[in-house]
């Protein structure tokens, strides 16, 4: 069996999401907080901000990605990230595309935010205009790109995908390209927030294997931007065990701002997600609370969780997860166990190999 990473008890916090606000523009049909315009903005005033980035620094450096809803409908937003690139954090911002402009780019600038990332769920307006349920939104994506290289900042592409889009999958990644992102992270959804009311449109095992034997293939040969597939930890039993077979190095490239993790789920591992009530969750698309930063430190919560503690045990994980050979690289996604089994320690619902050790079984 691979080295079971994260069992010798040292967790490095490695990168941040924070949600500075719930409120948004758009209508996302998978949007994992619900997030809407009358959503609220979210408890976080200057001074929370700054004792939790203080908080932060005490006890790491992670990369911190300020996000939504949409971080941009914040007047304070360029003021938080300043204060974060001042204490030598990595800072990051995740938008829609719709707000971005020329004094926007100057902010994001000045403040030391150094790259950015948009979604794009498709390769026309049609399909992403339908996916995140606003007309215009392509086109807003389309505009923010250019602008971003007009004023020289890096940016990500992320792309979800479902049924209703899974056919178009290499017409957005190399619309991705086209248009001059950095990196692309093809996103295939937790079922979570809103995205419990699509979970028939979740991409089929099946399909989800087909996907990933592809992003090898195309990862193999891409040498122009970065490409990840996220929330996908079975990506990596694939990279790793073909790799082996083409006799290949395994060791892929990564962004300065990545993850961090040389593994597939990393949630409550390397990673958390801080929503803008002050909530700690193990990432994203994981609905249980480890904490709040209201009530305890950042330190306390990362450090002493029962929640992050489980998911560090990798002899607590169930089903084939728990035999499998490649728990240490992919340890199944534990957001996704839970949102479709109700258990995060559950095996991987998504995932279709059988390992050794259970096929004896059968």
């Amino acid at each position: 069996m691979c080295k079971l990473a994260g069992m010798d008890g040292k967790q490095e916090l490695k990168w941040l999401a924070w949600e500075l606000t719930s409120q948004c523009n758009m209508a996302c049909v998978h949007c994992r907080s619900s997030s809407e315009f009358t959503s609220p903005i979210g408890a976080f005033n200057i001074a929370a901000a700054e004792k939790l980035l203080n908080d932060i620094a005490a006890i790491a450096s992670p990369v911190i990605v300020l996000s939504g809803g949409e971080p941009l409908l914040r007047d304070d937003l360029f003021q938080i990230a300043k204060m974060g690139t001042n204490r030598g954090f990595r800072m990051a911002m995740a938008t829609n595309g719709l707000l971005v402009d020329d004094e926007v780019c100057r902010k994001i600038k000045e403040s030391g935010i150094n790259i950015v990332s948009m979604s794009l769920d498709g390769h026309t307006s049609k399909i992403h205009d339908n996916f995140r349920g606003q007309s215009g939104a392509f086109d807003a994506v389309m505009r923010a790109a250019q602008i971003f290289r007009k004023h020289g900042i890096k940016f990500i592409v992320n792309s979800s995908f479902t049924k209703r889009n899974q056919e178009y999958i290499k017409d957005t990644y190399e619309l991705a390209k086209k248009i001059g992102a950095a990196a692309w992270y093809m996103f295939l959804i937790v079922p979570t927030g809103r995205g419990e009311e699509i979970m028939n449109e979740l991409v089929s095992k099946e399909d989800y294997e087909e996907i990933l034997e592809w992003h090898y293939r195309m990862e193999r040969r891409e040498g122009e931007i970065l490409v990840r597939p996220t929330c996908a930890p079975q990506y990596y039993r694939i990279w790793n065990a073909k790799s082996r077979e083409e006799g290949l190095d395994s060791k892929r490239r990564s962004l300065s701002f990545s993850t961090g993790g040389g593994k597939g789920c990393i949630a409550g591992q390397s990673i958390l997600f801080i929503n803008s009530e002050g909530d700690v969750y193990p990432c994203s698309y994981f609905p249980i609370s480890a904490g709040n930063v209201f009530k305890q430190s950042i330190g306390e919560i990362w450090k002493n969780s029962g929640l992050f503690e489980d998911l560090r045990d990798f002899k607590k994980y169930g089903g084939k997860c728990g035999r499998c050979k490649y728990l240490g690289v992919c340890g199944g996604c534990r957001a996704r166990s839970y949102a479709v089994e109700g258990d995060y320690f559950a095996e991987e619902p998504f995932c279709s190999y059988i390992p050794k050790a259970v096929q004896q079984i059968i």
